[in-house]
């Protein structure tokens, strides 16, 4: 066979190959382009049924109304309701407030639990069919702030709150002290549960408010005791120390077991509700700085005070974009809950220098 003759056969083998390749994908193009049609022609046969006129059309509208509004409801909502109020400097108004002679420390009570289950809506407990139910951030920061608030209402009741460990606890803060020990998830009706209805978190936290305040009102009048002593003062940071040294510990466990995972879904619970617990602790720490300002005084606390404060304040106030549960050591991964464990700590440290000096 000569060199025309291969080159011919090639040319030839070539061409008819090139044409295969061809009627392929042309044949491929069609298949698509039908299918494509017969998706076109749903979405139009279902564009059809929203025209439809009489009952049919309303109700095709009402079912993807209902899809749109389920759809944008949860998100929108959550951005709605969702806030971590961590205002520094926050104070009692309106019926919280209480004029001279009253205690500011129990009117910061008042006024958290007001601002946090009337102003902000309590969220720890929202049902599933409220936006709320699908948040975990702020529901840990609320029961984090409460838990603060619970564990002072025990040192008032046994404490401040009464003239000697052996006369009657005051019926208001007793009222209150039970009142705030309450779970912050109890909705008013738990099918899983029980089929009775059921008093309600934020229920029982409002009378709680409410006791706090008739005390304080009866304190302004005179006719409730509030022991200023420096031993009651003592008693009081020790059983806040005691509080933090427990809530360290859950922070070194979520560390230690967890800092491995690239994401842990339950950092952000831990770091809010420690947050939560610090914030309290925080305005609480305030309040009583002006309810036993004479006995700082006396004991030359008042630089030991403000660093309190100072390290509350700033524990508080530690807000990430992204709560990421790295190692300690970690080069690019930071540790938040390492870093609130650090304030916490030094926040407890400064606590017990303050009641060492309280005791002598």
């Amino acid at each position: 066979m000569s060199f025309r003759e291969n080159v011919a056969r090639m040319r030839d083998w070539g061409r008819d190959r090139f044409d295969g390749a061809t009627d392929w994908l042309r044949h491929r193009w069609m298949y698509r382009k039908g299918a494509s049609s017969e998706g076109a022609g749903n979405g139009g046969a279902l564009f059809s049924k929203l025209d439809e006129p009489g009952w049919g059309g309303i109700v095709w509208r009402a079912l993807v109304a209902l899809v749109v509004v389920v759809l944008l409801y949860y998100p929108i909502g959550m951005l709605m309701v969702s806030r971590i109020d961590d205002d520094p400097d926050f104070k009692p108004t309106g019926a919280n407030a209480i004029g001279e002679g009253g205690s500011q420390a129990v009117a910061m009570m008042a006024a958290l639990i007001d601002r946090e289950v009337n102003e902000n809506s309590w969220t720890a407990n929202d049902p599933f069919f409220q936006p709320g139910a699908l948040l975990d951030n702020m529901p840990n920061y609320q029961m984090g702030i409460v838990s603060a608030l619970a564990r002072f209402s025990f040192e008032m009741t046994d404490q401040v709150g009464r003239s000697r460990g052996s006369s009657e606890a005051d019926p208001d803060l007793q009222k209150a002290a039970g009142l705030l020990q309450y779970p912050g998830d109890v909705w008013i009706w738990n099918p899983t549960v029980s089929l009775a209805i059921k008093a309600s978190s934020e229920s029982q936290y409002r009378a709680a408010r409410l006791a706090l305040i008739r005390y304080n009102k009866r304190l302004a009048k005179g006719d409730a005791t509030f022991e200023r002593r420096a031993d009651n003062l003592m008693a009081t940071l020790d059983r806040f120390a005691s509080d933090l040294g427990s809530q360290s510990a859950v922070l070194d466990t979520e560390v230690r077991e967890h800092s491995s995972y690239f994401i842990d879904t339950n950092a952000d619970d831990v770091f809010y509700n420690t947050k939560g617990k610090l914030y309290g602790y925080y305005l609480l720490t305030k309040g009583l700085g002006e309810d036993f300002a004479p006995v700082i005084k006396e004991k030359g606390l008042q630089k030991n005070w403000a660093q309190l404060l100072d390290t509350f304040r700033e524990a508080a106030a530690l807000s990430p974009w992204v709560v990421v549960n790295g190692a300690p050591d970690a080069q690019f991964e930071p540790s938040h809950l390492a870093a609130q464990g650090f304030y916490l700590l030094r926040a407890r440290t400064q606590l017990r220098e303050i009641t060492n000096v309280l005791l002598k």
